[in-house]
């Protein structure tokens, strides 16, 4: 099982987050829960086939949470799919979704099996799959808003297949038989009992998707023991009057049902605009419940890493272009400053001599300096050479007053770097 947070935002999209909208893939089919605005061109980015999903579930009718459904819907039938796809949301989906097809007379070409669900339910189990089941309960907002249970069956018991050998067993029927916990009767009128063969079930991998709400009873049932707990984090805990003002959730929120549900990995999202740094998020987070993540766009969360890293790759990955460009520092960029000049630190002056002098833009005395210098260092040695057998350290040379002298010092040639561009 991975989940794929598609957007993370909530009312308003900004430059990097996305309406509401998490992608759940399990053997190759995927479900769909909420279809923000731009849901589907997520999908294609975080490398996720369409004409895979299977269900889409929603929660409510806050206009974020289900205005990409119909552009979806078209796409898949500019795809030709030609098998069923359930819809799961609050009473009035299927008229609204009929009156739009209508609108734009769209004949099409597969099934919508619709799955609403009555206010004032307490529990239903609204899809029952062969090998797993999505319930669904009432969460508290300031709307009638629905939370997602999905849940896989308990997987048969491994077979112990050196006691079954011993035991007789040897066809692939009678194994078969066993794991789905029927007993086998061999040749000889031996009975072989499943619970001697097979071990106990496994339960199986879990994910609750609990949004939009502020704490509910509800919200931990669906959470409960859960692998995977993708629940909005709206607002921050200095926040919380807000948070319930309008029938959401502050971090405080979401780490209380993380703990009361005893799930193993809390995901926050649904983040309000005002948070351009969601880390503040999670560290409120974490101080209630850990482990929490971040919802991160595109980026997949894995309940078997070992099995299922690699299955689904991001094909893009979008970043806040607008950080850095002024006032952040990197290496071999030109910073500017106010005034749209060159913020270079400025040399500093020497307190000796015509360096006093020196002004900006004008190096006259400096260079004066360095030439006379370097002209009275180069008429010196101006017969050695560098690098040859000719030159040697010990050459003697007269001092002003005509007497020899022997000299050790090491030449090194100086540039214009050495000279002027030190800064």
């Amino acid at each position: 099982m991975i989940v794929v947070p598609l957007g993370v935002a909530s009312a308003t999209p900004t430059a990097v987050r996305h309406l509401p909208s998490v992608a759940l893939w399990r053997e190759g089919s995927v479900f769909l829960f909420d279809c923000g605005e731009n849901a589907q061109m997520r999908m294609l980015q975080a490398g996720i086939k369409r004409s895979k999903i299977e269900c889409i579930f929603i929660t409510h009718f806050d206009v974020d949470h289900y205005s990409g459904l119909m552009g979806l819907l078209s796409t898949l039938q500019l795809q030709r799919r030609d098998k069923s796809l359930t819809i799961v949301g609050p009473k009035g989906i299927k008229e609204y979704v009929e009156w739009n097809i209508n609108f734009s007379g769209i004949d099409l070409v597969y099934d919508i099996e619709f799955v609403e669900i009555e206010e004032g339910f307490e529990h239903q189990r609204v899809v029952d799959g062969d090998d797993y089941y999505v319930e669904a309960r009432p969460l508290k907002h300031s709307t009638f808003c629905v939370g997602y249970r999905y849940q896989e069956k308990d997987k048969p018991g491994k077979v112990d297949a050196e006691k079954a050998e011993k035991m007789g067993i040897s066809k692939d029927e009678q194994y078969k038989a066993l794991k789905a916990g029927e007993d086998v009767e061999l040749e000889d009128g031996t009975i072989v009992k499943s619970h001697d063969i097979v071990g106990h079930p496994r339960p199986g991998d879990s994910f609750a998707y609990i949004t939009d709400t502020v704490y509910s009873p509800n919200a931990v049932k669906l959470a409960m023991n859960t692998n995977i707990l993708y629940h909005e984090a709206t607002f921050s805990t200095d926040l919380e009057d807000k948070a319930h003002e309008t029938g959401h959730s502050s971090t405080a929120d979401a780490a209380r049902v993380a703990t009361e549900a005893q799930t193993k990995l809390l995901v926050i999202g649904h983040f309000s605009a005002r948070y351009t740094n969601p880390y503040v998020l999670l560290k409120e987070a974490r101080e209630g419940f850990y482990p929490t993540w971040l919802a991160n766009e595109l980026r997949p969360i894995f309940t078997d890493p070992t099995h299922e890293r690699g299955i689904i790759t991001p094909r893009v990955e979008i970043k806040d272009l607008s950080k850095g460009k002024s006032g952040g520092k990197g290496r071999g960029k030109k910073h500017s400053g106010k005034g749209g000049k060159k913020n270079y630190r400025k040399r500093k002056s020497k307190s000796s001599g015509s360096s006093k002098n020196y002004k900006k833009g004008n190096r006259s005395s400096s260079n004066n300096r360095y030439k006379s210098d370097s002209d009275s260092r180069r008429n010196k040695y101006r017969k050695k050479t560098y690098g040859s057998s000719t030159y040697s350290p010990n050459i003697k040379d007269k001092d002003d007053s005509g007497s020899s002298t022997s000299s050790r010092r090491k030449i090194t040639p100086r540039s214009s770097y050495d000279d002027f561009d030190r800064f």
